[in-house]
C-alpha cells in the first residue's frame, strides 16, 4: 500500500537529521516511514544521525562516521538491538532531544603478521584472535610489559570494551563489564592450558600484548570488530582516549541500564 502522504512533513531549522538504514526490508521501510515525515540531510551537514539497522549497522556507523564527531541515534530494525533504542515514528526529535549522551572510546589493535606486514585497526566492541586452522592456537600473553602467561592454549583469545561485554565477550564467558567503570576484559576462548584460567579483569589503560607461538604450525587470525588480518604473529591491544564516538539513548532505555540488567537475566 502506498502511504506516502499519510504524514505531514516536519523541516526541523534548529536540528538537522541525517538517516541511514542498513538496506534490510524492516530497515527501509522504517526509513520510507520517517522519511514521509522528515526532512534528511547529507551525514556531513547533520547535527545527528539516525540509524535504522541492528547492532552490527550502528558498529558499522561509529566506525564510518566517527571523524565527523556528532552523535549517532541508533533505532532497532534488525534483531537483538542491544545498542540501539526501540523504533517509534512519533516523537523522534523530542526523544532525539532528551536522549542520554555516552561516549565510547576504541580499542587500538596494532597488528603484525608472519609476512612482515603491519595493520591498525579499531574497535569499539572487542579484539579477538581466533585460531585459523584445526590445531590450537598457543600464544603468549603480556600486560603492559610484562608476561603473564607464557603459553594459552586455546581456540582464541579476546579483549573487549565495557560496550562489547555483552557481545562476542560474553558468548565466551567473559564478565559483563558496567559503563565507566574503567576497565577492560581479557577473555579466552575455549582455554585448554592453563585448565582453570579464565581471563581477567585489567585496569583501561592496560596495554596488552600477543605473540603467537609456532604461528605457520598454529595460523591465528585477528579481527577488530570488522577488519580481519589473517596470519598474525603478534597483537598490541590498547584502549585508544584520543577517538571517540558518541551515542544517543533514550532515557528509559540507557546503555547502563541495560549492561547492568543483562547481569540478572537468567
Amino acid at each position: 500500500m502506498n502511504r506516502a502522504g499519510k504524514y505531514p512533513v516536519v523541516v526541523m531549522d534548529d536540528l538537522r537529521l541525517c538517516c541511514l538504514h542498513s538496506g534490510t526490508a524492516q530497515a527501509r521501510e522504517g526509513y520510507d516511514d520517517l522519511a514521509r515525515r522528515f526532512e534528511f540531510v547529507e551525514p556531513a551537514g547533520a547535527d545527528v544521525i539516525v540509524a535504522l539497522g541492528g547492532d552490527g549497522f550502528l558498529l558499522h556507523c561509529l566506525h564510518d562516521y566517527r571523524t565527523l564527531g556528532i552523535p549517532i541515534y541508533g533505532m532497532n530494525r534488525g534483531t537483538v538491538g542491544f545498542l540501539l533504542n526501540e523504533f517509534h515514528e512519533e516523537g523522534l526529535t523530542e526523544r532525539i532531544r532528551t536522549a542520554k549522551e555516552v561516549v565510547l572510546h576504541p580499542l587500538r589493535a596494532s597488528i603484525q603478521t608472519v609476512h612482515g606486514g603491519s595493520h591498525h585497526a579499531l574497535a569499539f566492541n572487542e579484539v579477538a584472535l581466533l585460531r585459523h586452522a584445526r590445531q590450537s592456537a598457543h600464544i603468549q600473553v603480556s600486560i603492559s610489559g610484562r608476561e603473564r602467561l607464557s603459553r594459552l592454549v586455546c581456540d582464541g583469545v579476546l579483549v573487549s570494551t565495557a560496550a562489547g561485554s555483552t557481545a562476542y565477550n560474553l558468548s565466551a564467558r567473559g564478565p559483563i563489564i558496567p559503563l565507566g567503570s574503567n576497565v577492560i576484559a581479557l577473555t579466552p576462548i575455549s582455554p585448554f592450558r592453563p585448565r582453570r584460567w579464565q581471563g581477567a579483569l585489567l585496569p583501561h589503560d592496560a596495554v596488552v600484548e600477543f605473540r603467537i607461538l609456532d604461528p605457520e604450525k598454529r595460523p591465528v587470525s585477528a579481527a577488530a570488530d570488522f577488519a580481519e588480518v589473517p596470519d598474525v604473529a603478534s597483537v598490541i591491544v590498547a584502549e585508544d582516549r584520543s577517538r571517540s564516538v558518541r551515542v544517543l539513548f533514550d532515557p528509559d532505555h540507557s546503555l547502563e541500564e541495560r549492561i547492568f540488567h543483562e547481569q540478572f537475566v537468567a
